[in-house]
């Protein structure tokens, strides 16, 4: 018996959660079965960002601190798994969006056309990229990004699983920083006597209130 299309949505909607929030592998390979199967989507592959992002900004913040590189390696280990869980959620949501999409596709493949013939687009890994010089295709950009930026609306049901996912999974791990990590011993000395003691800790909960 066939399944609606209301059906596969709902059934893909909780294989993308169970896999977010439950870490369920198998569950994201159903997923990736069923939208090579209906849709007929494959070759998704997707690069992996925002963990070296998280790296640099923790290492920025942190810059007047001992040792925040270190810190910002480390908390970027720890976070590896459950951000890269999360950009693969948003990257099959993307895809999906994408492929589904006729009237933007439509618009992307008239100007590819128009600005490039076969033999050019066969062989580019690229399409518009980085293009800055055509205004068109700048404006055209900038549409996509203005839609994409609105979806950040505290009432899209994306933006709110997002949130859930950042409060209940990634943020506790921020908090309990110190319990991944070996302290570091450091001498206080003066002119007069010395004394080893830990070195302070990086992030609590209690901390964070305290300052919030």
């Amino acid at each position: 018996m066939a399944l609606s299309n209301s059906s596969i949505s709902n059934i893909c909607q909780e294989l993308k959660y169970k896999f977010l929030f439950n870490n369920d592998i198998n569950s994201i390979h159903m997923l990736l079965n069923i939208y090579d199967l209906e849709e007929n989507i494959t070759n998704i592959f997707p690069k992996y960002v925002c963990l070296d992002y998280i790296r640099k900004g923790t290492s920025r913040y942190l810059r007047k601190r001992r040792g925040n590189h270190l810190i910002a390696l480390n908390l970027s280990q720890i976070l590896r798994d459950d951000i890269n869980r999360l950009e693969l959620f948003l990257y099959l949501d993307g895809y999906k969006d994408g492929y589904t999409n006729n009237k933007w596709v439509n618009i992307l493949e008239k100007m590819s056309i128009k600005y490039f013939n076969t033999d050019e687009l066969y062989n580019m890994n690229y399409l518009f990229h980085f293009e800055a010089s055509i205004t068109e295709i700048v404006e055209f950009r900038s549409s996509i990004n203005k839609i994409l930026h609105n979806l950040n609306d505290m009432d899209n049901p994306k933006y709110i699983s997002i949130i859930d996912y950042l409060d209940n999974i990634v943020k506790p791990k921020v908090f309990s920083l110190n319990k991944y990590l070996d302290k570091q011993m450091m001498i206080d000395y003066n002119t007069l006597n010395f004394n080893i003691k830990e070195d302070e800790t990086l992030l609590t909960l209690e901390s964070y209130v305290t300052k919030s």
